[in-house]
């Protein structure tokens, strides 16, 4: 039988309020706190870091970087995140090379059910996140379950991603939509 872990990191339905996964989210938040509070960078991205499943190379964020997990991200080498990030990693985030992020960016993987009862039995599940190489996103950019984004995909800021594109576009707006092709 699977864990609530492994359910939800599948994106199957699972209870959000499983004790692993309390555990996990506290400690988080309790880690996150002391490292977001650390002024010398290169302590506070080793921090990080060694709460992230994977990291490539030349990986910096500046503070208050939030998550509920940290082994469902997966970010690629030459990272640069700005202030106030937050990845909701109820399923995997996979973030490619050479990716930019301005301030305020969340990726959310978790999903509600529609269905109030299932809502009301604490039901949750999710959908990944998949964001290509040589990607750039402006400040307060929102990217919702179950998007792909494709290579040297620019992301105006304010915009709010509901569904997938290809390579080589600019997107913006709420929705996001295809501004321009690269």
């Amino acid at each position: 039988m699977k864990t609530e872990r492994q359910k939800m990191t599948a994106g199957e339905p699972y209870n959000q309020f499983d004790p692993e996964l309390i555990e996990r989210r506290v400690l988080m938040r309790k880690k996150l706190a002391v490292i977001n509070a650390e002024p010398d960078n290169t302590k506070r991205n080793e921090g990080y870091k060694a709460l992230i499943e994977d990291t490539g190379a030349d990986f910096f964020a500046e503070a208050d970087f939030k998550f509920d997990y940290g082994f469902n991200i997966h970010i690629g080498d030459h990272f640069y995140g700005n202030y106030d990030m937050t990845f909701l990693d109820t399923c995997p985030i996979t973030i490619g090379s050479h990716c930019y992020f301005g301030p305020n960016v969340g990726l959310y993987t978790p999903v509600h059910p529609l269905d109030y009862k299932q809502r009301d039995a604490d039901v949750e599940l999710g959908a990944p996140i998949t964001i290509g190489d040589s990607c750039w996103f402006g400040g307060r950019v929102t990217v919702l379950p179950g998007v792909t984004l494709g290579n040297h995909v620019v992301v105006g800021a304010g915009s709010v991603v509901t569904k997938s594109f290809g390579d080589d576009v600019v997107i913006a707006g709420n929705p996001a939509r295809i501004i321009k092709h690269l």
